[in-house]
């Protein structure tokens, strides 16, 4: 079975390796353009890429699939590269291009999703945020044939994975490429036996997950300790929660929430130092803090960053002023 695959970051490039790995043949991967990253914003090859031209396979980075839009010539080549290269699907993953009901229409057998949710719960374009930061107890991966809309398409096949209390969208990340590394390899395999049937999603439960924002990464002290640790694991490590001490940014990258706080002020210090680390009061209960960063410093645990950074008698803003 030839594939045409389409994907960017980290999470796409386990389920291309996965893949390319079992045997399927992969005439051509699309990814997006090199972008400029790092301290010397240098452009950067996606890790889809990179694992493609390792491998020798052929790589494509049109700007824009839509023949509509501002691009079209370049939208023009790439379908025209679609359509002459020999394939029976397209498997796409976290792309970051819009597929048009022109590229839709190309592949055989159509296009198929690797969705980080359990569809049609976190829809959109950031669903392992956006299950953390919303308290799910379980979230998964569901393998969908692609239609116009924003992953409303009939489900192929859908696996869930528990959130552990602990996990980051790091570490949730890593279990759920691996998931999905395995499933569509799965679900190729039954689509060429003909055992894959479609099943169509609940009109029930629908979410979307919003694209986050940097501004969405400060805290507000006022709200519940367990709302902000939830939401502290949600932005780990993209954009990172942050808070304002003394007018001072600071990068909070661990922290549980605590049954204390004892009436305090929210954000109130209630704590600083080595045996019982940084506590600081909330709305409700307080938040203990376990891995800090100053500006232009590094992540450090709680009890080495007071070692540089003194915190007693201090409070953080109650505001919302996202850290630089």
């Amino acid at each position: 079975m030839k594939i045409i695959y389409a994907g960017t970051p980290e999470f796409a490039a386990s389920a291309l390796k996965s893949l390319h790995e079992a045997g399927f043949e992969i005439p051509l991967v699309l990814t997006q353009p090199d972008r400029p990253a790092g301290r010397g914003m240098q452009l950067q090859a996606s890790a889809v890429k990179q694992y493609a031209e390792q491998h020798g396979i052929p790589v494509a980075q049109p700007v824009s699939l839509r023949l509509d839009g501002k691009y079209p010539d370049e939208a023009r080549q790439a379908h025209a590269l679609l359509q002459g290269t020999p394939h029976d699907a397209m498997v796409v993953a976290a792309y970051g291009l819009i597929l048009p009901a022109s590229v839709l229409a190309i592949p055989p057998r159509g296009c198929i999703n690797i969705h980080a949710s359990l569809l049609p719960r976190w829809r959109g374009a950031a669903p392992i945020h956006r299950a953390i930061e919303a308290g799910d107890i379980e979230t998964g991966v569901t393998i969908m044939q692609m239609d116009e809309g924003l992953d409303t398409g009939p489900m192929l096949l859908r696996q869930a994975l528990p959130i552990a209390p602990d996990d980051s969208t790091a570490s949730l990340h890593d279990k759920l490429a691996a998931l999905g590394a395995i499933m569509i390899v799965d679900a190729l395999r039954r689509l060429e036996a003909g055992a894959l049937a479609a099943q169509p999603q609940p009109e029930e439960g629908v979410t979307y997950a919003a694209k986050i924002a940097k501004e969405e990464a400060a805290l507000d002290f006022t709200q519940p300790a367990a709302v902000l640790a939830r939401k502290i694991r949600a932005f780990n490590p993209f954009p990172g929660a942050s808070g304002q001490f003394n007018g001072v940014p600071v990068k909070i990258w661990q922290a549980d929430a605590v049954d204390a706080g004892g009436g305090k002020a929210p954000g109130t210090i209630l704590a600083a130092d080595a045996a019982q680390g940084v506590m600081v009061a909330c709305g409700e209960g307080a938040l203990r803090l376990k891995q800090l960063q100053k500006p232009g410093g590094k992540r450090l645990a709680a009890a080495d960053f007071l070692k540089g950074f003194s915190m007693e008698g201090g409070r953080f803003d109650t505001g919302a002023k996202a850290a630089s």
